[in-house]
C-alpha cells in the first residue's frame, strides 16, 4: 500500500535525484541546479500545482507532480500530470494504479475539470496503466514552441 506526502523544500535533493533517473530512461538531459530551483519555485507558489512523494514500505519509491492551467473549453481549472515516476523496484506492484487513484481523488478535491498527461509511445506499461485508470487517447496532436 502506497502513501503520499506533499513535497517540501527538504525533499528537493531526493526529487531531483529521482528526476535524473526518470529522464535517463529516455535519454533526456537534466540540469540539476535548474531543477532544484524549479522545485523550490513550484513549492513556494501553490497556484502552480501540487506534488507528492510516493512511499511504500517506509521507503520513497517515486513522485508525482500535477501542474495547473485555466481552460475555457473545459470550464475552469485543469491539470497536467507533468511527472509520474516510480523506481524500478516499485514497478509492477500496483503502486502505479494506487497512485492514479490517488491523483483522481485529489483532482476531485481540487475541482479540476480535466487531467492531461503525456506518455512515451514505447512505454506500453504506462499506457496500460493510464488506460486502465480511465484515461483515453486525445484526438488532438500536441505541439510545442520552445522559447530560448
Amino acid at each position: 500500500m502506497a502513501t503520499y506526502k506533499k513535497i517540501s523544500h527538504s525533499d528537493i535533493d531526493a526529487l531531483v535525484a529521482m528526476m535524473a533517473e526518470f529522464y535517463a530512461i529516455d535519454g533526456y538531459a537534466i540540469d540539476v541546479e535548474r531543477s532544484k530551483k524549479l522545485f523550490a519555485q513550484f513549492i513556494e507558489e501553490p497556484n502552480l500545482g501540487n506534488g507528492w512523494l510516493i512511499e511504500s514500505e517506509n521507503e520513497t519509491v517515486g513522485y508525482v507532480i500535477l501542474t495547473f492551467v485555466f481552460n475555457f473549453e473545459y470550464g475552469g481549472k485543469i491539470a497536467f500530470v507533468d511527472e509520474l515516476y516510480l523506481s524500478e523496484n516499485a514497478r509492477g506492484k500496483g503502486i502505479g494504479k494506487e497512485t492514479m487513484a490517488f491523483i483522481l481523488s485529489e483532482s476531485g478535491k481540487l475541482d479540476l475539470k480535466l487531467l492531461y498527461l503525456e506518455v512515451e509511445d514505447h512505454n506500453t506499461n504506462a499506457k496500460k496503466l493510464y488506460l486502465s485508470s480511465g484515461f483515453e487517447f486525445h484526438n488532438r496532436l500536441t505541439m510545442k514552441y520552445k522559447f530560448k
